[in-house]
């Protein structure tokens, strides 16, 4: 009876366990903003974009990865187009009651990487990474050796942070030779002057003595089975 109850009970214990972990909390919100020129309308979740609106192309983008479910963002698209029209109407209002409204502008900051190890000749992905301004969006361009570049470019929807900045990705698709000399360029309100990084192709150089310790190494490892084999056949010899 004391071994049936125990049993009972840790199964009790193990629904338990299993109500608590099917409760999972997700964080969801959804941006909705407009200017004079530009709008905005983005859901996201758990930090990750899931769908925007793209009002150049006047349509819904579900930015959701191939191998998860997508839901129906029917007609999002639409409800979309009548909130930046009222968006837009009661920034006419605000900035009457106001007397214009004083924008804040924080600059943004960036960094610029590769997104593999760099090896001569083989397909890789330079990515300028800005992030911490407001207003969105910033204007990304590229250069090869000076030359301004377009052709395997992109830049993903403003993302919106915490402290209420936001956040652009550009990429550019290229092939590392040797002596190229690349540059990413962010141009924004906050900023007097392009904010530019500079990168470089480069070649990693094995650091000095690593031949020398390699083949010591070796040499060493050789050694040590040499001693073993003869102790081997000195055992065996003694046997006999």
């Amino acid at each position: 009876d004391q071994l049936k109850m125990e049993l009972q009970q840790l199964l009790q214990l193990l629904l338990l366990l299993l109500c608590v972990s099917a409760e999972v909390q997700h964080d969801s919100f959804r941006v909705i903003g407009c200017s004079d020129t530009d709008g905005l309308d983005m859901m996201t979740l758990d930090g990750e974009e899931v769908w925007h609106a793209d009002f150049i192309h006047e349509t819904g983008v579900d930015t959701l990865p191939d191998f998860v479910s997508h839901p129906s963002f029917s007609g999002l698209y639409e409800q979309s187009v009548g909130q930046q029209q009222l968006c837009k109407n009661n920034l006419k209002i605000i900035r009457t009651g106001l007397k214009d409204i004083p924008d804040p502008l924080d600059p943004p900051t960036s960094l610029l990487y590769t997104a593999n190890i760099v090896e001569l000749g083989e397909k890789n992905i330079l990515v300028c990474h800005v992030s911490g301004f407001y207003p969105a969006p910033v204007n990304v361009s590229w250069t090869r050796n000076g030359q301004k570049v377009t052709e395997g470019t992109s830049i993903n929807f403003p993302f919106p942070n915490q402290d209420n900045t936001f956040t652009q990705i550009s990429r550019l698709q290229f092939v590392p030779q040797l002596g190229d000399i690349y540059s990413c360029s962010v141009e924004h309100l906050a900023l007097e002057e392009p904010l530019t990084r500079i990168w470089d192709v480069e070649v990693r150089v094995p650091q000095p003595g690593t031949g020398p310790a390699v083949f010591c190494g070796v040499g060493l490892i050789v050694g040590l089975l040499g001693v073993a084999v003869g102790t081997f056949f000195l055992i065996r010899g003694r046997e006999s």
